[in-house]
């Protein structure tokens, strides 16, 4: 017992540190992987998503119990959240506030019976599978702008949703790859409580289709 407490004597400064640094983590900033392409071309297989944890709410270190309330999740935010129903952390863009009217025809989005216009674009960097050709462009509904992707293979498939109004409380979030995202149409509408914080920005990107190699273009890249 006393060779136990000589060394973590010695150790407790990095011990210290360790346990602020999980704090840090968990309540102010953190960074997650991103293993999957549900939010591509915004984020990209092998992207490593800085997390603003503080943007919402400070909250109690390694729970989800608000001590401050600072401002609620936005229409085009990319949000990360610990969900119940998909039963793990999912990262997807905020399309419906509290009160908001959705709806997809034909994978097009309308807002309270607004809908979105769309810019194609070309997209570099991002290799799509043979047998999953894509086609992009850029979602518009007021002020919300960002980049979208469809399988071409999926083209002329009825990809229709809502009109669902989003009630107090929930968010409905949509990933950027309409069809290849497990969202609010499949999971329903997100509680407010368990989005965790906001993804501003890529930290580092590692392409998992060239042996992780760097992705120099994307490091520090703001989300949109």
């Amino acid at each position: 017992m006393r060779a136990v407490l000589g060394l973590i004597s010695r150790n407790k400064g990095f011990i210290t540190f360790m346990l602020c640094m999980v704090m840090f983590r968990s309540a102010i900033a953190d960074w997650n992987v991103v293993p999957t392409g549900s939010m591509q071309p915004t984020i990209q297989i092998g992207d490593r998503i800085v997390v603003d944890k503080a943007a919402y709410d400070l909250r109690v270190p390694l729970t989800h119990l608000s001590l401050l309330h600072r401002a609620d999740p936005q229409r085009g935010d990319i949000v990360v959240l610990d969900s119940d129903a998909a039963g793990e952390r999912l990262v997807k863009r905020v399309i419906g506030v509290p009160g908001d009217q959705v709806a997809l025809r034909q994978n097009r989005l309308y807002i309270n019976g607004q809908p979105a216009s769309y810019q194609p674009i070309a997209v570099q960097g991002i290799r799509d599978d043979r047998e999953d050709p894509a086609r992009y462009a850029v979602e518009s509904v007021g002020t919300m702008h960002h980049a979208v992707r469809w399988s071409i293979a999926q083209q002329g498939h009825t990809q229709d949703f809502g009109p669902v109004t989003v009630p107090a409380g929930k968010y409905l979030l949509l990933g950027d790859n309409r069809d290849n995202s497990a969202d609010s149409r499949y999971f329903g509408f997100f509680p407010r409580n368990e989005i965790t914080g906001r993804a501003t920005r890529v930290a580092v990107s590692l392409d998992p289709a060239n042996h992780y190699l760097p992705r120099g273009d994307r490091w520090g890249v703001a989300l949109p």
